[in-house]
């Protein structure tokens, strides 16, 4: 990988690198489970089945793997992109308040999440910026992230179900009430961001390296972008 400098950086999640290792795999137990079926006594028939279930189930994950995206984000001279099979969003590193992990108290403890954070400085601006098919992806995806603080909804009195369950009217600051996954996905955002501090998460799955070299490489990209030019 270049560094900031260069005109874009590319990442590519960890969880995509063995996509033609679960094929091979796949593929290998598929063929041994058929030549126990077919070619074996029929004391191997069924042992042949488990196999060749394992092996089906290999080359589905692998051809899930092939159909994402080639890279998961983009590091350009202005901003950060994502990139899923489902859309992308992308982020202006002006736009970017603050970039960590989140942590969750559990107990007396602070526990790390394999997420990394990003803390808009305007959420509207994001919403303009991402898919509504990916919205609607994230919805789901993100849902896990609404019960991790649960200290914050013991204080608040809310209920963990209603943490769940999104308004279809958000009004942005602007004063433009908006409808649909995008005004749910604002209220989701406004909501996390009072749980764990952030509005926008992308999992530790999705880069190449560990959480606190990442996010060295993306303020060290932040600030060269956003330093003064002389």
């Amino acid at each position: 990988m270049s560094g900031p400098e260069s005109e874009s950086i590319f990442i590519k999640a960890a969880s995509s690198h063995n996509a033609m290792t679960s094929i091979l795999i796949g593929s290998g137990l598929v063929l041994t489970g058929a030549f126990m079926c077919v070619v074996l006594p029929k004391l191997f028939f069924l042992p042949g089945v488990f196999i060749i279930s394992g092996g089906i189930v290999g080359l589905i994950i692998g051809f899930f793997k092939l159909k994402e995206p080639k890279h998961s984000l983009e590091l350009t001279r202005e901003h950060i992109i994502y990139y899923h099979r489902c859309g992308k969003w992308r982020i202006s590193w002006e736009n970017i308040q603050r970039i960590d992990v989140p942590r969750i108290t559990k107990g007396i403890e602070q526990v790390d999440l394999e997420m990394i954070g990003f803390k808009l400085r305007d959420a509207d601006i994001f919403l303009d910026e991402i898919s509504p098919r990916l919205i609607t992806y994230l919805l789901m995806e993100q849902r896990p992230l609404t019960m991790q603080n649960r200290a914050h909804n013991a204080a608040t009195g809310r209920s963990y179900g209603a943490d769940m369950i999104e308004d279809e009217k958000f009004l942005r600051t602007s004063g433009e009430t908006i409808k649909g996954v995008s005004a749910m996905f604002g209220h989701r955002m406004g909501k996390l961001r009072n749980q764990l501090g952030y509005d926008i998460f992308i999992s530790t799955n999705e880069i190449d390296r560990e959480a606190t070299k990442f996010i060295a490489l993306l303020k060290d990209c932040q600030d060269s972008a956003t330093k003064p030019k002389t």
